[in-house]
């Protein structure tokens, strides 16, 4: 992977989702009290859309729908403050009954949008009552902020520990720095954009969840390149001849660029997202109970340092092929698993549409979700992932069997 080409491709994906043109939503800066009051207003525009869309102003009617989901569900933490305290599947599912009314006006569907407003009002008005009975219960914040670090972080850990390890187990310990000073720069890259998010005008628009989308599909080609390299290396023979080979080559130039890129991406592309569920969390916490988030913030803080160091140091012990394919077999899981959150974001910013597969079940954490568009490129990955694991068991038993003959 050539390494100027790799920041361009992210700078520009940023400098897009950032400059690209947003529609003015119609963001309240009420004061409201309870959660309730805001689906109550949510209501009034939503039921307005349904109005204009009878009116036959479709385009007019899928912008109120916006302006109910930027200016109130995400402007105001609701959509965060859901995904803290109640979890990341309902958080998806309220989301996605916002697309499928749209789409629905869209296509002339007025049935099916009226079902889809008035199943999205019963689920707004559910979680308000759930969060307005919880803000300040102690409990309650503690849990949801550890489930915030736990679920942000846990990936990004499983990322940096597995190529950590590799590169270690490889007799590359050296090259281990790339790696760490690019998960520094992902964290202060993260709270830059976290303070540019909120500052701009567009933090609470479609540019948001394009930038959450690009980065997470950046990610997904990085992974998948540094997966296959490393299930390719897997077999120990084929080790041994790299490693005698141009192993110093390979690790000084790409190898170890692509490896630091992705632990990168992999920390930016949590990074900035958790601080925005905490300013939701601490937003809709009561003062007294505030305590209670940033404990949960200390502990799950250190179960991430138990987890990374779990996988630093066991991982050591195993032999080459089984800690080589394990660690390519994670890396491809977490492929499918961004594909599914990053077209999830988009079309969530409205770049991708959303055709609903009726019956599937929301996966939040393991991002699956149920429209055809975040499900096809998921079975996509999975079936290349089949042939490249196939393909490297047949060759692993190939080069066996010229061993063999050899001797």
């Amino acid at each position: 992977m050539n390494k100027r080409f790799g920041l361009l491709v992210l700078a520009m994906f940023l400098a897009l989702a950032l400059i690209a043109p947003s529609p003015a939503y119609a963001a309240s800066n009420a004061d409201y009290e309870t959660w309730n009051q805001i689906v109550d207003d949510m209501e009034v525009i939503l039921e307005d859309s349904y109005a204009t869309y009878e009116q036959g102003d479709v385009a007019a009617a899928k912008a109120r729908v916006d302006d109910a989901y930027y200016g109130y569900y995400e402007a105001l933490g609701f959509e965060k403050t859901v995904m803290a305290h109640i979890s990341g599947d309902r958080a998806a599912a309220v989301e996605y009954q916002f697309s499928f009314a749209k789409r629905a006006m869209e296509e002339g569907r007025g049935e099916d949008a009226r079902a889809s407003l008035d199943t999205l009002i019963s689920l707004l008005r559910e979680d308000a009552t759930t969060l307005d009975g919880g803000s300040g219960n102690p409990f309650v914040a503690f849990f949801g902020s550890l489930v915030i670090i736990l679920r942000e972080g846990f990936e990004a850990i499983l990322v940096v520990g597995a190529i950590i390890a590799y590169l270690v187990k490889s007799g590359n310990r050296e090259q281990t720095r790339p790696v760490y000073i690019g998960c520094i720069l992902a964290l202060v890259a993260s709270v830059a954009l976290a303070f540019a998010l909120t500052a701009l005008s567009a933090a609470s628009g479609a540019n948001q969840e394009i930038i959450e989308g690009a980065t997470m599909l950046l990610a997904v080609l990085v992974l998948f390149y540094v997966s296959n390299w490393m299930i390719s290396k897997a077999d120990a023979s084929q080790w041994k001849s790299y490693i005698e080979g141009k192993v110093s080559t390979s690790i000084a130039r790409g190898s170890v660029f692509a490896l630091a890129f992705a632990a990168f991406l992999a920390v930016f592309r949590e990074g900035a997202e958790t601080i925005l569920f905490y300013n939701a969390l601490l937003a809709g916490t009561d003062a007294d109970a505030t305590g209670m988030v940033w404990l949960g913030l200390g502990v799950g803080a250190v179960a991430l340092v138990a987890i990374f160091l779990a996988i630093r140091f066991l991982s050591i012990r195993l032999p080459i092929k089984p800690f080589f394919t394990g660690t390519s077999l994670v890396m491809f899981a977490l492929c499918v698993t961004f594909v599914g959150s990053g077209i999830k974001e988009l079309q969530e910013g409205g770049v991708i549409s959303a055709t609903a597969i009726t019956g599937m079940p929301t996966v939040d954490i393991l991002g699956i979700y149920p429209t055809v568009e975040t499900l096809v490129p998921q079975l996509i990955i999975l079936g290349i992932t089949v042939i490249t694991i196939t393909f490297q068991i047949r060759k692993w038993k190939k080069n066996k069997s010229m061993q063999q003959t050899g001797e």
